[in-house]
């Protein structure tokens, strides 16, 4: 059995959500999502049933932090995202996508295996990516090079480039 637990966290963009599922014997959780405030498909309160535990987040919450310092360009943690099959085929290929690097929609389907066709397809899954900043589907970009589709908005998106890039917002 596990029990869905939660705590916050303020960053550049405001204040984080984070869940994760901790097992009933205790200890850390594995995180399940990270949301900013305004982010679509996501929800920007905890569910009734989850419990506050900081405690059981506390690694996401320092991975985060020095991630946002400029101090760490992988993460390392624990995962419990839920998904189909197809979008964890997508967001595992997101997981390879380095630090300070981008890719397009096109070789994002490609590094998951897919036809460079199913561009669509692929968007829909890193829309719905419930990792936000963790799991970088901020490093996709359209055809043309463009910011588009990011669920935290694509302002959020340049300024996580700009971190990336080594020019600091």
């Amino acid at each position: 059995m596990s029990t869905t637990v939660y705590t916050t966290m303020e960053s550049p963009f405001g204040r984080l959500l984070l869940s994760g599922v901790r097992p009933d014997d205790g200890g850390a959780a594995a995180l399940a999502t990270v949301t900013a405030p305004g982010q679509k498909y996501a929800l920007a309160e905890p569910a009734d049933d989850w419990e506050f535990d900081p405690e059981a987040l506390a690694e996401p919450v320092a991975q985060l932090t020095a991630y946002f310092a400029g101090e760490r360009t992988a993460f390392d943690l624990a995962l419990a995202p839920e998904g189909t099959e197809f979008r964890r085929r997508i967001w595992a290929a997101l997981d390879e996508v380095p630090y300070g690097t981008t890719v397009t929609y096109g070789q994002l389907a490609e590094l998951a295996g897919q036809s460079p066709r199913m561009v669509r397809a692929v968007g829909g899954a890193v829309g719905a990516n419930p990792l936000l900043i963790v799991r970088p589907c901020h490093r996709v970009l359209g055809a043309n090079g463009s910011l588009t589709g990011f669920a935290a908005g694509v302002d959020r998106k340049r300024r996580l480039l700009e971190l990336e890039s080594g020019t600091l917002f």
